[in-house]
Parts: structure tokens; sequence; C-alpha cells
């Protein structure tokens, strides 16, 4: 279990290609599993918004009661306010930087949003909702499929920089205002470093907890369509790629089976065809089906009641998922990797190795993967998909090993060669 966060506690991201109606998916979730007796926040990541339209109330930044729901809240992180109250040190520093360089202060302010603040905001928001102990489930309407991805692989990538390219919280810092001033040479207060520092420590913290398959799994929201089916198979294997647990899928829309018409006919049939891609793709996931309605589930009774046709009596995030880390097995100086890449092709696949880094390239989605000290004295000798595994082989580099493993493996290798002779 996570640290800090109290056991029990669920988180559910629902993500997908905008227009699919996640954000209904996400509200009907809610509803159902505040109906059922859980203490459960609604909040939305999704710079759009949609949660107040749907739930047909008012949503603020902070979780507020749903009327007519005992036991549900729901939030819209606000990212512009949360970054001007977590980062007022970095963002003075930066505007310091600016002022100094003869830029006015008004336009400093405006220039010095950091890259990727809004998903870093939206990070934090999420560990500090989970681990306030306040709610026993979480389901968070994430934003459309390309910036779930960022905002997912946005801590690891940001460490990977911070520690490997550039070293300690200082220079980063000193990178980032040299960018905005295009002249280097200032050096931050110890206060700012520690507060970027800081930053670091809770982006990987936040990145632990979304990856804790204990804690939290995404569930996919599609329609029985090709080009939202393709989409969310590339989402499926790049979260997995970047070691998040996928438990579910809910195909949204799906027409039901007494809906007349030679063109709703029509429909159905490709809709048919499409189920059944889906149910090939996500083999042995929680695949759950929701019908077109005649109109928008818009308000809670409304949600409450499409809720109910969705999930029926079953718990609203009951899952067939499971963990899907990277897990090494071997010994005696052969060992192997097994990375979780459902759905991929072999000619979708590049694999390469940067120092103590394994890279992986699966498309337009490439993750570094830190070895295990065991694994950076080796070398990679082969590789083989498995059951939507990648396995990669490695086998002991003697150059690299120490003097006494060394002489252990030599010792034993000659042994055997003595008792074949």
């Amino acid at each position: 279990m996570s640290s800090g966060v109290r056991p029990g506690t669920r988180i559910a991201l629902h993500t997908g290609k905008g227009g699919v109606g996640k954000t209904t998916i996400s509200a009907a979730t809610a509803v159902a599993c505040a109906e059922r007796g859980s203490r459960t926040l609604l909040v939305s990541t999704d710079p759009a918004h949609s949660v107040a339209d749907v739930l047909a109330v008012p949503v603020g930044a902070d979780p507020t009661p749903v009327d007519d729901v005992p036991g549900l809240w729901a939030a819209q992180v606000d990212t512009r306010g949360r970054f001007e109250q977590s980062w007022s040190q970095i963002r003075g520093y930066l505007v310091g930087v600016l002022a100094a360089r003869g830029m006015a202060e008004v336009q400093a302010e405006e220039l010095t949003v950091l890259p990727g603040a809004e998903e870093i905001v939206a990070l934090l928001e999420l560990r500090r909702l989970a681990e306030s102990g306040d709610f026993d489930v979480i389901v968070v309407d994430c934003a459309p499929t390309g910036e779930t991805l960022r905002l997912l692989a946005l801590p690891e990538t940001i460490g990977f920089y911070a520690q490997r390219l550039m070293g300690a919280p200082h220079r980063v810092l000193s990178s980032l205002a040299a960018s905005f001033t295009g002249t280097p040479g200032s050096v931050p207060t110890a206060a700012v470093r520690d507060a970027f520092g800081e930053l670091l420590t809770e982006l990987m913290a936040a990145r632990t907890l979304l990856a804790d398959p204990d804690v939290t799994g995404v569930r996919l929201v599609l329609t029985p369509e090709r080009v939202v089916i393709a989409e969310a198979r590339r989402l499926f294997t790049a979260l997995s790629l970047y070691g998040f647990t996928v438990e579910a899928a809910i195909v949204n829309r799906v027409l039901p089976p007494n809906a007349g018409g030679e063109f709703l006919r029509r429909q159905r049939e490709a809709q048919r065809e499409a189920l059944v891609q889906v149910s090939e793709s996500f083999e042995g996931m929680t695949i759950r089906h929701a019908p077109m309605i005649p109109g928008e589930p818009v308000g809670v009774q409304a949600l409450s009641a499409f809720a109910r046709v969705v999930f029926g009596d079953a718990d609203p995030l009951a899952s067939t998922g499971h963990s899907i880390g990277i897990d090494v097995e071997g010994a005696d100086g052969q060992y192997v990797l097994a990375l979780p890449l459902p759905l991929v092709q072999r000619g979708d696949l590049t694999l390469s190795r940067s120092g103590d880094d394994l890279v992986v390239t699966v498309g337009d989605v490439r993750r570094r993967i830190s070895l295990p000290s065991v694994l950076r004295r080796c070398k990679v000798s082969g590789a083989r998909f498995d059951h939507g595994r990648l396995l990669i082989e490695f086998d002991a580099d003697p150059g690299q090993w120490p003097q006494s493993l060394r002489e252990s493996v030599l010792s034993e290798v000659t042994e055997q060669m003595l008792g074949t002779a």
C-alpha cells in the first residue's frame, strides 16, 4: 500500500478519445459508488471541466457535497490557483530573473508558467486528495488520450532530466532561467532549490501512487467505432508500457437490439463487428457496455438511472485487472526481464540500451527504464513476445562483474567442465 493512503482507498482514472462520453461514464460511476455507501469524490483533471454540466450542479476547486446523493462530492482541479499557492518561491525566482534582465514584472509573471504546470498540479492534487483520508473512492475524469499519457508520464520524464542530465535542482532551475532569458548565470537561493527538490519528490510520490495496482486502476472509455477502438488499443499498450494497470474497458453508446429502421440496423451490424474487436483486444479484462439512450443523462437522478443500466447490482469498480509490473527472474548470470506490452507487433517495437537504462519505444511512445543493479552488469542477449509480455534476456558481462563474483563463476564453470570430462 502506498505511504499516506488509507487502506482500501480506490482511485479510478477514466480516459479515452475526446467525445466518447468519459465524463458521463465517470459521473455515473461516481454516483453508483456513492449509492453503494462509499464516500466518493468525482474530480476532473480535464481542462474542459464538463463535470458541472453533467451533474447539473455548481462544482468548484475544492470538494463540495452533491445534493441528493449522500456520500458524493465533486471538484474540478484549479490548476492556476494551485500553481500560485504551491510554487510561489519558484515562480518568484523566475520573475526576479526576468525583471533583472529588464522585463516588466507584469510581463514576467505571464511568462513564468512552468512547462507541464497543469499536469503537475493535477498529479499533486490527486495525491493530496487520496492522502486526505476523506474519501473511499476517487473517480477521476481525465483529459483525452494524449493529455492523460503526458500527465502519467510526466514525473518519470522530469525525474530523468533532473537527476541524470542536469544534476541537482539548482542546475535545473538555472537552466530554466537561462531558457527564459537567453543568458545563463542566475543562481537560485537555498529556499528555491529546496522548494524545487520537494516538488520533484512529491511528483515521484504521486507517480508511485497512481502506478500502485492496489490503489489505482485505469478505465478505458470508448465507443464501438474502429477509429476509437484503434486509439484505445494504442492507449492500452502505452499505459502498460509506463506501468499503469488498465482494469476495465467501458463501451459507450451501444445501440439496443430493438432499435428500428434500416439506418439503425446497418449501424448495429457495424457495431457488432466493432464489439467483437473490443472483446478480442481486451480479452481477460472487465468489459462493460453502456447503451445509447434517447436523451443525455444530465443530473444526478438521470445519472443514477443510467448507472443502474450499466452496472446493475455489481460493484462499479469490480474488475479482473491485475498487477502488470516489471518482473525480473533468473540466476547464475542469466536473467529475464518481463515487461507488459499488450497488442504490440514486433515491427512496432524498438529496443535499445543507454548506459544503465533500457529504452523501449512503441510507435511514438518511449519509456526509459532504469535497470536493476544486477542487470546493469549484463548484456542484452535476446527478446521475444509471450502472452502480451516482452521478455528481454540478459547474460552476465564478466568484464563488469566484481572480481570475487567473476572468480566464483569461473570456478563453477571449471568444475562443470572437469566433471563433464
